[in-house]
């Protein structure tokens, strides 16, 4: 499957049914009078949020998205139908952007979150409206509004839990590969991953955590040099970084503040995001524990967060490391709930509620 994580649309929603003129004609009814029923409401268009797609790929094709139009107006005062809605599936984790004047107008997070992009329009009123004491016969009825129409531009940001970053070639399809059950593509050469990968760890608990691999960054991504400047927004939605070195290269330290310079540079709070590091490749350099214990301090001291050295081809040091994120996920999940804690006590005091204290004279 395709991964295409922008596109631009249009929406159009229904314009609302015209409005009615007619008169009752019933035998019985002597005095009659007008009778014409309101037009319809036009449909909308409507943006769903869903798990079970990653992708904008359904509309890289298809440009135009277009509710139905409200029903005219029916005899008897009768209301004319309403038009269908146009409820349009997304990803979870699209963004939704006015592509005129670049406005966010929505951001779809939770599965079955809904957001209307375009309102359809009200449906004219029937000649019914317009009886008065000097027009008992009124021969007039409004026709229905015209619909809203936008152009859209969507962008999806990834939802996982764990960002896996690095320069080209650090190893990052190997490893989601040999936690999850995702396939990427491995090869030996730089820029193998040209899209992002999700990953479902399980925990010891049972339940699964969602890991991205991020296609490879070199320097000068936040300006677009490489893959860096399409796939950093990725990053954003992600609670936790799992930053890859590759101890086969010729200089790690320098590799370490490349990634974190580019971080620093995008901004959007990437450089605040909770780190890991992690060496890998470490049965390629079995024979020199001490050099990498020396790297692995030196790593420590630039960063001050843990660093673990492992393998993810012979499955070295990778429990350690996922008891690690597990461990860091679990604090990171308290710290928010004790925020919102705080929050919702410290409720605004509603001075009116507080009833005056009598003077004692």
């Amino acid at each position: 499957m395709q991964f295409i994580d922008q596109a631009e649309v249009q929406v159009q929603a229904g314009n609302g049914g015209d409005g009615l003129v007619a008169f009752r004609r019933e035998k019985y009814v002597p005095a009659g009078g007008p009778s014409g029923g309101n037009g319809g409401r036009g449909g909308s268009v409507i943006f769903r949020a869903v798990e079970n797609l990653q992708t904008l790929l359904d509309f890289r094709y298809n440009h135009l998205f277009k509710a139905d139009d409200g029903q005219r107006g029916g005899p008897n005062n009768r209301t004319g139908a309403a038009g269908h809605d146009r409820i349009i599936d997304v990803p979870c984790g699209t963004m939704i952007y006015d592509a005129e004047t670049g406005e966010l107008l929505g951001d779809l997070v939770e599965p079955n979150q809904t957001f209307c992009v375009a309102k359809g329009g009200k449906g004219g009123l029937g000649n019914q409206h317009f009886l008065s004491n000097r027009n008992r016969a009124p021969e007039r009825a409004l026709p229905g509004l015209p619909g809203e129409a936008r152009f859209l531009r969507m962008e999806l940001k990834l939802l996982a839990e764990v960002g896996i970053i690095g320069l080209p070639n650090a190893g990052k399809s190997t490893l989601i590969a040999a936690l999850s059950a995702a396939r990427p593509k491995i090869a030996d050469y730089p820029f193998t991953t040209l899209v992002p990968n999700l990953g479902v760890v399980r925990k010891p608990t049972g339940d699964g955590t969602v890991f991205a691999d991020i296609p490879g960054l070199i320097e000068g991504a936040h300006m677009g040099t490489g893959l860096g400047h399409d796939f950093l927004r990725h990053v954003e939605r992600t609670r936790l970084l799992l930053h890859l070195i590759d101890v086969t290269s010729p200089d790690p330290i320098a590799d370490y503040h490349t990634i974190q310079q580019e971080l620093h540079a995008y901004g959007r709070g990437l450089t605040e995001r909770p780190q890991l590091l992690a060496l890998s490749k470490l049965d390629a350099m079995s024979q020199e524990t001490e050099a990498i214990d020396d790297l692995a301090a030196q790593l420590h001291a630039l960063s001050h967060v843990p660093v673990f050295q492992i393998s993810a081809v012979a499955r070295i040091g990778l429990e350690p490391l996922l008891n690690q994120i597990w461990q860091s996920l679990d604090e990171l999940q308290a710290e928010e709930l004790e925020a919102e804690t705080l929050n919702n006590s410290l409720e605004p005091l509603d001075l009116n509620a507080i009833a005056p204290t009598p003077l004692n004279i």
